[in-house]
């Protein structure tokens, strides 16, 4: 799944459900702040090994990119829920934070089809 620009629509999927501490004492989760996510692809034609950066604020997901919509949640446990779409193309993913790192899996339909793998995250 190919975003608009080249951007892998899953990836933002899977990176959504990834965030830090921002250092603020009044944050939502303590996974708020900035995070970078790996994606792997297990299924489908979408590209595989394609790494980016998300944030958490206030436990909701934000990507980095105007070309794609993410939404999603992050709980103070840890778990996390996201969506991702651009154009057509469309993914979710969900997954568990704890401490500094995190994983998933994900799973979409983009311009050739079904795809679906896991992601792994950290913070920074």
């Amino acid at each position: 799944m190919t975003g608009i620009s080249g951007f892998p629509v899953w990836t933002a999927a899977a990176a959504i459900a990834w965030a830090a501490a921002v250092g603020s004492a009044q944050a939502v989760t303590p996974y708020d702040g900035p995070w970078q996510v790996t994606i792997t692809t297990v299924r489908g034609a979408c590209s595989s090994g394609v790494g980016f950066g998300l944030q958490i604020r206030d436990g909701v997901v934000h990507g980095y990119s105007s070309d794609f919509y993410v939404g999603g949640r992050v709980s103070r446990s840890g778990t996390v829920h996201v969506s991702v779409s651009s154009g057509q193309q469309r993914a979710s993913g969900g997954g568990r934070l704890r401490g500094y790192s995190g994983y998933g899996d994900w799973r979409g339909v983009g311009t050739q089809g079904f795809c679906s793998g896991y992601w792994s995250a950290s913070r920074g």
